[in-house]
């Protein structure tokens, strides 16, 4: 029981008044509310924390469609365009919104390259003129040693604008992939070392049972001329060509003794025009195109490139994954 006195009345005839109640009722409340809650509490907390997990997700799940559809968008160089909902809500905006931007960033795209690609064209016939001329007039002894140093910048800006030209048909064509066959590498390689037996460095094959890929032919014979062209330049005694099966595919590297690239900048030599503070830029006799069409021509293919280590010492390793 909980008992209370209080005094009432008047002073001469006070009365004490006491009251009681009993407290079991009020215990047996608290228990339960007690255990209730015990019990109850967690349930309701992971339950309601579900609900809004479940209402928040599915309020964001366009977002993330559009998201992931942009980055798909992003990686890939097809022409594709996110998915617009029938719901005229804020998600379908955006989704109109991100196509009107993929729109002009396609078509600004393609100006870039068409751009580039006619003033190649036109610029080939006038350099084949210049180039003709200065041959002649080198064969006729005219000019004395100008016509042999125009010769020299005639037929690298002729190097540039093929380059240039090649590259835009290559970013064209990406919605057309490359027509690939098998290809024996290992013969390829010994082929490529024949042609630069009069290098500056020797170019050499390492040993290895021959190894097919699927490539397209001209494109891997670019993407090899390339790479060998980069390394014979660079070089500072050899040159070394090897490939071997991993896969399915191939992978092939080409090996040079000279100053490498250090590691934090070998992602910077596949931009165009990409110009290093060392010795592998493109006044030692390059364009600066030639490891991005490398890289371009392979992305075709399916493929891939990275620099690295040369394993047996100083130097530069191009490592190239062929697809099976």
């Amino acid at each position: 029981m909980r008992a209370i006195a209080v005094r009432a009345g008047a002073p001469s005839a006070s009365r004490s008044i006491i009251v009681a109640v009993p407290v079991n009722d009020v215990e047996q409340s608290q228990r339960v509310l007690r255990v209730t809650l015990l019990f109850a509490y967690v349930p309701l907390v992971v339950v309601m924390a579900l609900i809004a997990w479940r209402v928040i997700g599915s309020a964001l799940r366009p977002v993330e469609t559009l998201r992931s559809g942009a980055a798909r968008i992003s990686g890939s160089d097809q022409d594709e365009r996110l998915e617009v909902s029938e719901s005229a809500d804020e998600i379908r905006a955006l989704a109109l919104t991100l196509n009107d931007m993929l729109d002009r960033l396609a078509a600004s795209r393609g100006r870039q390259r068409a751009f580039v690609a006619d003033a190649a064209h036109e610029l080939r016939s006038p350099l084949t003129s210049m180039r003709t001329q200065l041959e002649v007039a080198q064969h006729l002894g005219e000019g004395g040693e100008l016509a042999t140093d125009l010769l020299a910048d005639v037929a690298r800006l002729s190097t540039l604008v093929e380059d240039l030209l090649l590259l835009a048909r290559a970013g064209s064509d990406s919605s057309h992939p490359s027509v690939r066959e098998p290809i024996d590498v290992t013969a390829l390689l010994m082929a490529t070392a024949e042609r630069y037996a009069g290098a500056r460095v020797p170019v050499s094959v390492a040993d290895g049972s021959a190894v097919f890929a699927n490539a397209n032919p001209e494109e891997l014979r670019r993407v090899l001329a390339n790479l060998v062209d980069n390394a014979v330049r660079h070089a500072g005694s050899k040159v070394v060509l090897a490939v071997r099966a991993e896969g399915g595919g191939g992978v092939l590297t080409v090996v040079d003794d000279g100053p490498g690239i250090p590691s934090d900048q070998r992602e910077r030599v596949f931009e165009r025009f990409a110009r290093l503070d060392d010795a592998r830029d493109r006044d030692a006799g390059g364009t600066g195109l030639g490891l991005p069409i490398v890289r371009e021509l392979l992305r075709r293919s399916h493929g891939s490139i990275s620099l690295q280590d040369n394993p047996s010492g100083p130097g530069l390793a191009a490592v190239v994954h062929l697809p099976s």
